[in-house]
């Protein structure tokens, strides 16, 4: 019985470790800001970005790709800055954070089901550049084969779940570096099918900034806030003694790695090579090896899209519909709606995915940033600090389920055209500004009522935001 009761402590141990339940506790806080910076690079290295910067580059012309990259790195880097110092000093990520950040236990889990619906997105995108790479080296094989078998492969991959993860991580770093400076070295050999400098490359009928710069601008933001609201996930583990630093570099980083050098490699790649698809032009540029590195980075990054996913849909089915399948279900129900999206076509509605990804992951940035910084902060409403506990929750806080309805569902109303071109391209950044006003509005009109069901009276001093 001891032997048993041994294992059961082990197994509940290594479950606890990654603390994706409850916050992380002070003494586990003990990784420095450089070590954190690293893991963040993680986020960085899909060869997704290429294509964003490729697309945008050849559609809307080098110079607005370029000035939305720098927009997309400041804003970015400015909300995942808050969103990491909140993370810090409580110790948990958005989900959590979400809980007592104005939206409820239950009403919560609205944020685990965008997530999953993300991942799932980016599953595809990344799968599709796989299927690209393998298609332009091996023509016969069918695209369609190789979406379902692509799709599939990742599903044995999660069965095991983080550690499975983590051994491919490490290992296929160093060979992205690798191959990503050899690309590099050779386009600089390959005759640029653009004459002039990269940077002054516009299509014919295109002019710098107006509408073309919008539109780039929407395509950003359907990135901007989940690289920002991914920077909880590990700053949660910070050093307190780390964390005014910390919080700017996880912040910032990051997003400069993403947007400015993936990015900006990839409108380099797009207009000297004339193709928006990294999935053709690294193969084009590495042969057999650049199909093998297209290969290695995708599925790395897509194990992880899957595995996040079953996560973040494990979490929304057990609170909402006490729906309790286990997280092998959801890899696989994953899986399969990556792979419709991609048989599909979703490729070809990049701009416009990008732009409703947009318009819910920023307003829910939104939300948690003006809870933070106005509601908590400034108007003392509610208890200063995070809690992340059903017994000390209300299932329901309408600051932030009625801000991020209401945002959204206008912000996509308005990212459908009904409201204008303008407010068509910059719906992401309207839905955010409408999302903090109602965050504001609400936690005033319902005077805090609906944050926490009584004060905990175990929170360290250290832990208060306010």
């Amino acid at each position: 019985m001891r032997s048993v009761q041994t294992t059961d402590h082990k197994v509940t141990e290594q479950m606890d470790s990654d603390y994706s339940l409850e916050k992380v506790p002070r003494s586990q806080r003990n990784m420095g800001w450089l070590s954190i910076t690293n893991i963040t690079f993680g986020i960085a290295t899909a060869i997704f970005y290429f294509q964003m910067g490729s697309v945008m580059a050849l559609q809307f012309g080098a110079l607005n790709a370029i000035i939305s990259s720098i927009y997309a790195i400041v804003v970015a880097g400015i909300l995942g800055t808050f969103i990491a110092y909140l993370s810090a000093k409580s110790g948990m990520n958005v989900n959590l954070l979400s809980r007592g950040g104005g939206f409820g236990y239950i009403g919560a889990s609205l944020t685990s089901f965008l997530y999953a619906t993300n991942f799932i997105m980016y599953c595809a995108f990344e799968g599709l550049i796989l299927v690209s790479a393998v298609h332009t080296f091996f023509p016969n094989l069918q695209e369609w084969a190789l979406i379902i078998f692509f799709g599939f492969i990742v599903i044995p991959l999660n069965w095991f779940g983080i550690k499975q993860l983590d051994k491919l991580q490490k290992w296929s770093l160093p060979i992205f570096v690798v191959f990503l400076i050899t690309a590099v070295v050779i386009s600089f050999y390959k005759p640029s099918v653009f004459e002039g400098p990269f940077w002054t490359y516009l299509p014919e009928g295109v002019q710098v900034g107006g509408q073309a710069l919008l539109l780039c601008i929407g395509v950003q933001h359907g990135i901007m806030g989940l690289t920002a609201l991914l920077a909880s996930d590990y700053a949660r583990f910070l050093k307190p003694k780390d964390i005014k630093i910390g919080s700017v570099a996880i912040g910032f980083i990051p997003q400069i790695f993403c947007f400015g050098i993936m990015g900006g490699l990839g409108i380099w790649f797009g207009v000297r090579l004339g193709e928006p698809n990294p999935g053709v032009y690294i193969v084009m540029l590495l042969g057999i090896g650049g199909a093998l590195f297209t290969m290695l980075t995708q599925l790395r990054i897509n194990i992880t899209n899957i595995y996040s996913s079953s996560l973040s849909l494990s979490n929304f089915f057990e609170n909402i519909f006490k729906f309790t399948p286990g997280r092998r279900f959801w890899v696989v129900v994953s899986a399969i709606t990556a792979i419709i999206l991609m048989l599909g076509g979703i490729v070809d509605h990049l701009d416009t995915a990008m732009t409703f990804q947009g318009v819910f992951l920023l307003s829910w940035a939104a939300i948690l940033v003006t809870d933070a910084l106005v509601v908590k902060k400034a108007l003392k409403i509610g208890n200063g600090y995070y809690e992340a506990r059903q017994e000390f929750l209300y299932k329901w806080n309408p600051v932030g389920v009625v801000s991020l309805i209401v945002a959204s569902g206008i912000g996509t109303f308005a990212a459908l055209g009904y409201m204008g071109s303008f407010l068509q391209s910059t719906a992401a950044f309207f839905a955010a500004i409408l999302a903090a006003i109602l965050t504001v509005f609400i936690a005033v009109l319902t005077k805090g009522k609906y944050y926490n069901k009584g004060a905990a009276d175990d929170i360290p001093k250290e832990d208060y935001i306010a």
